[in-house]
């Protein structure tokens, strides 16, 4: 009997992922239909692979078709893997979370500098006033802010992230660009490298993520997807142009579902930041907003499960990494368009691998 129980559950496991991963596709294959969607996903339960498919185009001009191996802006899932670089630099002493910006980065103008922790930028807490002011109802005609001209990370932050606090530090959770911004010159300072340089050396060349970087204006970039926007009075156009590497530490990476699986791989077994470290990360605080992440619980018919939650989007680029914490699933959705709610669509691939 307990060989027999013993291989009834092996020959369950083999027999349900096959119907699962049908199951997958055909939801996500109609969910795509209808909703317009344009990219790739990939999922993955514990160590297995189970949907890994490109949907549309990746440039419109020629009609070349978005592929597994396609390029994406990845936005502002470059502020968790900003996050990790901070975090490993606590682990080895020389970033203390409770200490204040100037305590790194002597050269900071603004009032913050002696009032606002590196914690508190972690998880968008500062009280700073935004960085990001520009609305999508106003961006074609006003643009996004200072994303127009290119310039360095130190000047970034001296010209544009230094603004006044309009609330008490570590009371109001006010999400802003700027705060991983200035956490990404606090690297290059304590470094004494580019962040770009930093981000390679300590993330993407150790996990092996050849197909990830820095997005550079003046750098070309092979097979990256076109961006595209739609908006409510005009339809889908390319992204106006901006210099996506002044997003830098906070939202200027690309990468594909292949790289990101690695490093969400690599996070979630301790091979980046130890245990208690990556507990840290995940602790949510205000608004349910750990160091880089969301983290929430949720309640299915059957069961209940937290989900880490990052969202990213500028302009037309588009896409949502979903890891769920208690049952070891992994959604990432890349995409270069906005006509999809990407986290809608994790969601309900979430319900179905369930």
């Amino acid at each position: 009997m307990k060989y027999f129980l013993l291989f009834s559950s092996i020959f369950i496991f083999n027999y349900n992922l096959p119907a699962q991963s049908k199951n997958v596709k055909n939801f996500a294959v109609d969910y795509a239909n209808h909703h317009q969607f344009n990219g790739t996903i990939l999922i993955k339960k514990d160590a297995k692979i189970i949907y890994h498919q490109s949907f549309g185009v990746a440039e419109r001009s020629f009609n070349l078709p978005v592929k597994n191996d396609t390029k994406y802006q990845i936005c502002s899932i470059t502020k968790t893997f900003t996050a990790v670089l901070i975090l490993q630099l606590m682990e080895q002493g020389k970033i203390d979370l409770d200490k204040k910006i100037n305590t790194y980065l002597p050269s900071y103008k603004g009032e913050s500098g002696s009032k606002v922790s590196i914690r508190q930028l972690l998880n968008h807490t500062s009280g700073m006033k935004n960085t990001d002011t520009a609305s999508d109802a106003n961006f074609m005609r006003y643009g996004i802010g200072f994303y127009h001209r290119p310039y360095t990370l130190e000047e970034i932050v001296d010209n544009f992230c230094s603004n006044p606090l309009i609330n008490e530090p570590g009371e109001k959770f006010d999400y802003n660009n700027g705060e991983y911004m200035i956490l990404g010159r606090i690297l290059e300072i304590i470094y004494k490298k580019p962040f770009e340089q930093i981000l390679e050396e300590q993330i993407l060349i150790p996990l092996h993520m050849n197909n990830s970087g820095i997005i550079n204006h003046y750098k070309l970039i092979p097979n990256l997807a076109t961006a595209y926007y739609k908006g409510k009075d005009f339809k889908l156009i390319p992204n106006i142009p901006i210099y996506i590497e002044d997003f830098s530490s906070a939202g200027a990476m690309y990468s594909c579902t292949a790289d990101l699986i690695k490093f969400n791989d690599a996070l979630f077994s301790y091979q980046l930041i130890k245990q208690q470290t990556l507990n840290q990360l995940l602790t949510p605080g205000l608004d349910d907003y750990g160091y880089s992440v969301w983290i929430r619980d949720y309640k299915g018919s059957n069961q209940k499960y937290k989900r880490m939650e990052r969202y990213g989007r500028i302009q037309g680029a588009n896409c949502v990494w979903f890891h769920y914490l208690n049952y070891n699933v992994s959604i990432i959705i890349l995409s270069n368009t906005n006509l999809t709610d990407l986290g809608d669509f994790a969601s309900k691939l979430g319900k179905i691998v369930f």
